[in-house]
Formats: C-alpha cells, sequence, structure tokens
C-alpha cells in the first residue's frame, strides 16, 4: 500500500509552529492535526495557546477541544483519534500536517508504536490504588522511582494514573515503560514523511516565551483558571497541573503574588523547551530551521513550501 505522506512542523514552545503550519496549509491545500497535549482540553485556551477561529483562517484543525479536562485521555488514545484525522484528510486530497511541541503524541504517529499489547491485572492496579489512598502520591511516583527512574523523571507525582499504569507494565512484563515501548526508532514508518524543528538563539526563544506569557495574562488567563475552577475542575486533575494553570492556581490559593506565579511559570516554561529541544534533537530525519536567517515568516514559509513539493509532493 503507498504511504501517506505527512509534514511534520515541530519545535519548542513559543517557536512560532501553528503559524507556519496555517501559512503552508494555504499554500499546500493541507489540514493541520495538533500534536499538542494541552490543547485536546474544551475551555483550556489562553493558558494552551490555542489557535482562535480567526488565527486557524479558516484551516480545519483536529485534535484541538475534544475532550473536558476531567476526561481521561491518554497518548494510545491519541494515536488511534489522530491517524484517523491523518487518513481522512489524505483520503480528500488534503495534505496533512502534523504540528505540535508533545514528543510522545509526535512519535506515536510516526513510529508504529503499540500501545496495547501488555494485558492488565485488576488485582495489582487495585493494591496501587489501595497504595495511593493510604500512602498518598508521593509514595507511589518513588515506587515508579525506584523501578524506572527514566519515565518517573517525565510523570508528575499527580499524575497518578499514568505512575499506576507504568508500574503494572513493569509488574505484568518485568520491562520499564521505556523498554515495553519497543525500540520504535528501528521500525519502519507508516507514512511518508518529511519533518520540521524550528529553531532560534536560546535567547531570543526566551524572550519569546516570556513575551507569550505576558499576553496570556493580558488576554485573561486569571479568569480562564478561575472559570475552570468554578466548573469544577480541581488542582489536582492532570490537565490542571499544565503550565500555565497550576501556576495560576497557585496565585488564586494565595501561595504566590501574582507576580510571583508569573515568573514561576516563565521559568519552568523556559525549562519545558528546553527539554522539548532535547527530546527532538534525538530524531534522525528532522531537518531543524533556524527561524533567523529569513527574513520573514513569509521567506520560511515560501522554502518549506518549495521544498516539500519537491521531496513529498511530486509523487503523490
Amino acid at each position: 500500500m503507498k504511504k501517506i505522506p505527512l509534514v511534520v512542523i515541530t519545535g519548542p514552545t513559543a517557536s512560532g509552529k501553528t503559524d507556519l503550519a496555517i501559512r503552508i496549509a494555504k499554500r499546500l491545500d493541507g489540514e493541520i492535526i495538533s500534536a499538542d497535549s494541552m490543547q485536546i482540553y474544551r475551555y483550556m485556551d489562553i493558558g494552551t495557546a490555542k489557535p482562535t477561529e480567526e488565527e486557524r483562517q479558516g484551516i480545519p484543525h483536529y485534535m484541538i477541544d475534544i475532550v473536558d479536562p476531567d476526561e481521561e485521555y491518554n497518548v494510545a488514545m491519541y494515536q488511534k483519534d489522530a491517524n484517523t484525522c491523518i487518513r481522512h484528510a489524505a483520503n480528500r486530497s488534503r495534505l496533512p500536517i502534523l504540528t505540535g511541541g508533545s514528543g510522545l503524541y509526535v512519535n506515536s504517529i510516526i513510529y508504529p508504536m503499540n500501545f496495547t499489547d501488555a494485558v492488565e491485572d485488576p488485582d495489582y492496579r487495585c493494591f496501587l490504588k489501595n497504595i495511593l489512598k493510604n500512602r498518598g502520591s508521593i509514595y507511589l511516583h518513588n515506587m515508579l522511582r525506584d523501578i524506572d527512574p527514566d519515565t518517573a523523571a517525565k510523570l508528575h507525582p499527580n499524575d497518578t494514573r499514568r505512575v499506576i499504569r507504568a508500574l503494572e507494565v513493569y509488574h505484568l512484563t518485568g520491562k520499564t515503560m521505556t523498554e515495553y515501548q519497543q525500540n520504535y526508532r528501528d521500525m519502519d514508518p507508516p507514512f511518508h514523511l518529511i519533518m520540521y524543528a524550528l529553531t532560534m538563539d536560546r535567547k531570543i526563544l526566551y524572550d519569546r516565551i516570556n513575551q507569550r506569557v505576558d499576553k496570556m495574562i493580558e488576554s485573561g488567563l486569571v479568569d480562564e483558571v478561575k472559570s475552570l475552577l468554578e466548573r469544577g475542575y480541581t488542582k489536582n486533575l492532570v490537565s490542571m497541573q499544565g503550565l500555565g494553570y497550576k501556576e495560576i492556581i497557585a496565585y488564586l490559593e494565595g501561595s504566590y503574588t501574582l507576580e510571583e506565579a508569573v515568573y514561576v511559570l516563565k521559568r519552568d516554561t523556559r525549562r519545558f523547551a528546553k527539554r522539548q529541544i532535547t527530546w527532538f534533537k534525538r530524531e534522525r530525519r528532522i531537518q531543524w530551521l533556524n527561524i533567523e536567517k529569513f527574513e520573514h515568516r513569509n521567506d520560511l514559509a515560501e522554502w518549506l513550501v518549495s521544498d516539500i513539493e519537491k521531496k513529498l509532493l511530486s509523487n503523490w
């Protein structure tokens, strides 16, 4: 079967991925599939930098606003849903453009990762939930850290669902979650891929991050978080532990002043961007594009359109 062409545009937060993807989609009759683990949630718009309807400029966007903040959603579900969107676009002769900075979401699409072949052990899961109830999330997270420090480092202690799943996988298979997810980098990808990641001088990126946070505050992030809390979404939810939400909750609870909350949010977003860069540098197929080498964003878009036409679309 002929592989579906897929453009991937990724990179650190605040690098301009969405804007660039929209420019390309307009030129190449494309549709955008989000690879952002926070933009899946409804009512969480400002803190996730979700593109507005106006910013989308009529380009279809998928995998945005698909679940409520208290609904369970995981990478296996994302893989299934996003693949359906990609194939739906391709079947209508639209170019699928996967755009976002959530590394595991991106990898779940560009590699044939199997999230379904590990059986479950309800009794052991019940055992872990009792530990959670009696000893707390930190104790449970420490259990994972002892057997699988790499996965533990990626998971917040309050993300108890994923912590429990990682412990369960180890219990059933004797493998860490990383080992269980196979040597997927050596597997044949299911799509005809072309991948780009945006980069720039670190100081420029950090300035962009700081400016984005300031804009979020000006646009009403505090009111957005208040509204979520009023709807009954608690701070312990995975969604509410996202950047921009936990810091403002701490402010609303009196743990921070607003100035302190903004400082922490900027600092932690910069650290997050650094981790994203490290993650994507492991992917050998990515072509890194330094946006400083292009005078205008349109110049970069034009270059990308030409490159995609030449390398990906000439035989489609």
